[in-house]
């Protein structure tokens, strides 16, 4: 190589080594393995992953609804939403981008040097593009919010009369209900947007006025900017005079005075205060205004600071000033008539203005002959209260672990023509309690509880369990009654989704060594049998074996909202539900039967209460059980039937939802047997009215009638109850659920509310009252009387010293015939044992006590005469069911038939007869209870 070869022979290699120096030292550029139409392919479907994933719990949502055939419920809901959303949006943007590119526009005209003007950002070439993106960034802020008063908006365009007014400024109750929170709503969202426009513009005329003050070391604005902005203000001004005069509407709800409501002092001082104030801020906005041509703004500056003293002076001061030196020393005169209109409202708004009342002497004690006259009442006392019967259905009727029974209700059926009140339990799933809980066990097997658990309330077993008319797996029932579909898909239990229809077959109930299945057979749930659907439901329940499962078929289907009342409140999240649905058997179909409640807040005068929703604690001072809902247990299907049609607030409702509401005429008869006066209500109604039963003001004012409503204590007593009674001057018992009263600090009873579920009586209330001057002994004057019996006070402390947990059920107070009668049945729960047994009955009338192991010999021994006499032992007596005899005998020969029991039992347990096992070891062991009474 010579000195020559170092050079390039050609000159323009001398650029061209350079580049190839380069491409020497640079590394490789990096090839995509996929083209560029892949590459954009792939980034549509990333935006379309996230478009579904978004939109899958929506798409959900609307499947269940079309599946229930109640899509446009869904449609009326999520419309209106969207709507305000768009419309305070639109509204919003209007006004926020004209007031913006107006004060961009007036900006522009202040003559600035040009070096200053050139770096200002609202003279900016992109200032316009800000302002467009300021505007739509500040309206959404604005609007959003907006979109969950949905309820506001609907109610206020359908609202109903309630055809009364309120006694202070003449206006219906409807304008408070339906239409003053729609204007307080839109007071609020205007304030803000005229304060978004108010400082949007003014951000605009500082940065340019700055500069220029910076300079000449004083400000000279516009008159434009000054018009502009004065405008801005006086419009903030009237809208602030429009919330105070709606704030006047507020003194009906103050807490201020001796009762709630206005009170003398709201309507003297505030009231007052509120109207001067209505006029100062218009007089401010009109002063404003003039402000543009003329400069009256020192006057606008006295008025602001004129409207501030009056609200400090007016608004707290004076009203403190009428509340010490006129009201207080003469409070009951001041205070009579609005106490007189909180008075009225509460029983209206509280469904008491209806109620009769009746005066009752009752007689001293209950005799043979009232006892004779009213068999029914007699033969539906209930013995078995929620807690101990619970448990021995738990322990007695469960089966296997994966059962439960959450709840136990009361309700009533005719059984060979007698009305009898019964307690009934539905066997649902407890997948907890899985063994082995795998997706398959409880998504596609485990789908279902099975079959009910119903007693009488009075009758009881020889070894002190319940006698069970409805029972075992498949349910056999030992009076006229046949279920069709004893399957529990939907129920009281958590949510959990399942699937239907599939390749597995479900576990239906146990047998033997091999479970009975099934496949469901009914019109419940959502169809998931496409790729698409099942795509979306892996989305919306986070769960990606839904899409990779082989299991589905074109028939299956997904059940979710299983829950009776998240159910419900998914489709009208609007009504408030009771906390206690309770399951009837209606022509062979499980039926959930569920009270729903319209609600509200803003009844003028009014007392308030807090009740729980579900959702939370809510206030309210407005209720009326305008709606009863049923949901099918095998296939999910909700009814809405109205139950009062006078009701302005379900009016409203219906007006808004036409599709969701059916008529109470066109319930089933059967049905119809089986609704009931909700407990959650009757609760409510009760507080309200051991207060409010003093329509007299000065009794009021004094409270020195105040009642109390039992609770529950050590001693058993509850505050009310459900019992079959004949109430004075009717000739037939009926479904009654009841609350006895007693006078603040005593423990007599001075009477008891009534409120009725059977017929045309239904929603009615009744009240006994009791003379003032009389003895009526209350529940727990009666405890007090079983303490001091020797007999049982010396048996209890022995149960008790052995080890035994007594168990003192519900004080009830029975109106029989002319007098009173008190029943308590006593559970007696050996110390390692679960299953409680009902040991003895106490009853007492005229304050005489006595208790016996059955009701009837009981009653015979307080009264004076015989179980044979009284003709109630069919029912109160112990039934057998058809078992062996229980006569005293050796404890040999009771040794013989324990063996024989056992013997059986563990022969029925190999053939998989689970009655017999069970009618056996039910034999064994009331055999053993008998040879421990022999023993001792």
């Amino acid at each position: 190589m010579t000195f020559k070869d170092w050079f390039p022979k050609d000159k323009n290699d001398w650029f061209n080594q350079g580049d190839q120096e380069r491409d020497r030292t640079e590394p490789p550029r990096l090839k995509l393995p996929i083209s560029k139409p892949m590459l954009i392919l792939l980034g549509i479907l990333a935006v379309a992953t996230l478009i579904v994933q978004a939109s899958a719990g929506f798409l959900t949502d609307l499947y269940w609804f079309q599946a229930r055939n109640l899509s446009s419920v869904l449609w009326t809901r999520l419309l209106p939403q969207w709507g305000l959303l768009a419309v305070a949006f639109v509204a919003a943007f209007l006004a926020l981008f004209a007031s913006l590119k107006l004060a961009r526009k007036k900006a522009g005209e202040i003559p600035l040097p040009e070096e200053i003007a050139r770096i200002l950002p609202v003279r900016a070439p992109f200032a316009g593009v800000l302002i467009l993106l300021a505007s739509l960034v500040l309206a959404f802020m604005s609007s959003n919010g907006v979109r969950h008063q949905w309820e506001i908006a609907l109610k206020f365009l359908n609202g109903t009369s309630f055809g009364s007014v309120d006694p202070i400024f003449g206006k219906d109750i409807g304008f408070y209900v339906f239409s003053l929170p729609f204007y307080k709503l839109f007071q609020v969202w205007l304030m803000q947007l005229l304060f978004l426009c108010l400082v949007g513009s003014a951000v605009i005329y500082i940065l340019t006025l700055l500069p220029k003050f910076q300079m000449e070391r004083r400000i000279d604005v516009p008159r434009p900017i000054k018009a502009h902005v004065l405008a801005l203000a006086s419009a903030m001004a009237l809208n602030w005079s429009f919330g105070f005069w709606l704030e006047r509407f507020n003194l009906l709800y103050s807490p201020r005075g001796v009762a709630f409501g206005a009170s003398y002092t709201d309507i003297h001082a505030d009231l007052l205060a509120l109207n001067i104030m209505t006029v100062l801020s218009i007089v401010v906005a009109v002063l404003l205004i003039i402000g543009i041509s003329k400069k009256t703004w020192r006057y606008s500056a006295v008025v602001v600071g004129v409207l501030f003293v009056s609200g400090i002076v007016l608004r707290g001061i004076y009203p403190e000033i009428i509340q010490k030196y006129i009201v207080v020393p003469n409070e009951f005169s001041k205070e009579t008539p609005y106490i007189e209109h909180n008075i009225k409202a509460t029983i209206e708004a509280y469904g008491l203005d209806k109620l009769t009342i009746l005066n009752v002497d009752p007689d001293d004690q209950v005799t043979e002959s009232d006892v004779e006259a009213d068999p029914e009442a007699l033969v539906n006392i209930r013995l078995w209260e929620h807690e101990p019967l619970l448990k021995n259905y738990k322990q007695l009727q469960e089966i296997r672990s994966y059962y439960d029974f959450l709840n136990a209700d009361i309700d009533r059926y005719f059984i060979d023509g007698r009305y009898r009140q019964v307690m009934l339990a539905p066997r649902e799933l407890n997948l907890r309690e899985l063994q082995n809980p795998t997706w398959t066990n409880t998504k596609l097997e485990f789908t279902h509880g099975y079959g009910v658990v119903m007693n009488p309330v009075n009758e009881v077993g020889p070894s002190g369990q319940p006698i069970l008319w409805v029972k075992d797996l498949p349910p056999v029932a030992s009076v006229p009654m046949d279920i069709t579909n004893p399957q529990i898909y939907y129920g009281e239990a958590p949510e959990n989704y399942v699937f239907v229809k599939t390749t597995v077959q479900e576990f239906d109930y146990p047998m033997g060594e091999s479970n009975v299945r099934t496949t469901y057979d009914g019109k419940g749930g959502v169809p998931i049998g496409s790729i698409w659907r099942r795509l979306l439901y892996a989305l919306s329940f986070n769960d990606s074996k839904i899409l990779f499962s082989d299991v589905f078929t074109s028939e299956s289907r997904v059940m979710y909202h299983k829950n009776v009342r998240e159910r419900l409140h998914k489709v009208a999240p609007f009504l408030v539900y009771d906390g206690d649905p309770y399951l009837a058997v209606v022509k062979g179909r499980l039926l959930w039967i569920q009270d729903c409640y319209t609600v509200t807040g803003d009844y003028p005068y009014s007392e308030p209460v807090v009740i729980s929703t579900g959702k939370g604690r809510a206030k309210i001072n407005y209720i009326r059980n305008s709606v009863k809902a049923t949901v099918d247990a095998y296939d999910g299907t909700m009814k809405f039937y109205v139950m009062d049609e006078k009701d302005p607030l379900l009016t409203t409702w219906r007006k808004i939802f036409p599709a969701l509401f059916t008529d109470g005429s066109s319930m089933d008869p059967q049905l119809r047997q089986h609704i009931r006066y909700p407990k959650g209500l009757f609760s409510i109604q009760s507080e309200i009215y051991r207060t409010y039963h003093m329509g007299d003001p000065n009794t009021f004012y004094n409270k020195e009638d105040v009642w109390e409503t039992l609770r529950v204590d050590d001693r058993g007593s509850m505050d009310s109850y459900y019992l079959i009674m004949t109430l004075a001057g009717e000739s037939k018992s009926e479904f009654v659920i009841i609350s006895p009263f007693m006078p603040v600090g005593k423990n007599n009873m001075i009477a008891w509310l009534a409120g009725r579920s059977d017929g045309d009586n239904y929603g009615k209330l009744v009240v006994y009252r009791f003379p003032k001057q009389k003895l009526i002994y209350g529940p727990t004057q009666v405890a007090a009387l079983v303490d001091q019996t020797p007999e049982i006070s010396s048996q209890l402390s022995l149960w008790s010293q052995r080890g035994s947990d007594v168990i003192r059920g519900n004080m009830l107070v029975i109106p029989i015939g002319g007098s009173l009668l008190y029943v308590q049945p006593l559970y007696l729960r050996a110390e390692r044992g679960e299953l409680p047994e009902l040991k003895r009955v106490i009853v007492s009338t005229g304050g005489k006590v006595a208790w016996a192991e059955d009701f009837g010999t009981a009653l015979a021994s307080v009264i004076g005469g015989s179980p044979t006499a009284i003709d109630i032992e069919q029912v109160q007596q112990p039934q057998t069911q058809d078992r062996p005899s229980l006569d005293d005998k050796g404890l040999s020969e009771l040794a013989t038939r324990a063996q024989r029991a056992w013997d059986s039992s563990q022969e029925a347990l190999k053939n998989g007869d689970w009655e017999s096992y069970g009618r056996w070891m039910k034999d064994l062991e009331e055999t053993i209870l008998q040879m421990n009474r022999i023993a001792e």
